[in-house]
């Protein structure tokens, strides 16, 4: 299996939506499409793990799948205001360590 370092990812990503006049859709779009995304692993979620079992009719559709979605739509985001994926986690992970460090019961070292 391919492994992709986010600046490999939102290259990627580039060189797909670049091939179209359209581009990229504005943040506004990207914003209704992520949440749309999120929905369908919501869904997903909700089958697998939820109360809420699958019509007989309803195709089955990895997780997998839908957080890959999540991704792309998310790669588009960032890519479309020029936003790099890697300092946008740095930033987030910075924050979330130092804000969260002593929030909740930490494991024991052995």
């Amino acid at each position: 299996m391919v492994k992709y370092t986010t600046q490999d990812i939102q290259k990627r990503v580039d060189d797909y939506i670049s091939q179209f006049k359209e581009g990229y859709f504005s943040p506004l779009s990207l914003q209704a499409r992520l949440t749309e995304e999120v929905g369908e692993m919501a869904r997903e979620v909700n089958h697998r793990y939820g109360e809420k079992p699958k019509k007989k009719t309803e195709k089955d559709k990895a997780l997998e799948e839908e957080l890959g979605d999540v991704l792309f739509v998310l790669t588009c985001f960032a890519n479309s205001l020029d936003i790099d994926l890697s300092d946008a986690f740095e930033q987030s992970m910075s924050k979330i360590e130092t804000r969260d460090k002593d929030r909740w019961t930490k494991k024991e070292e052995k």
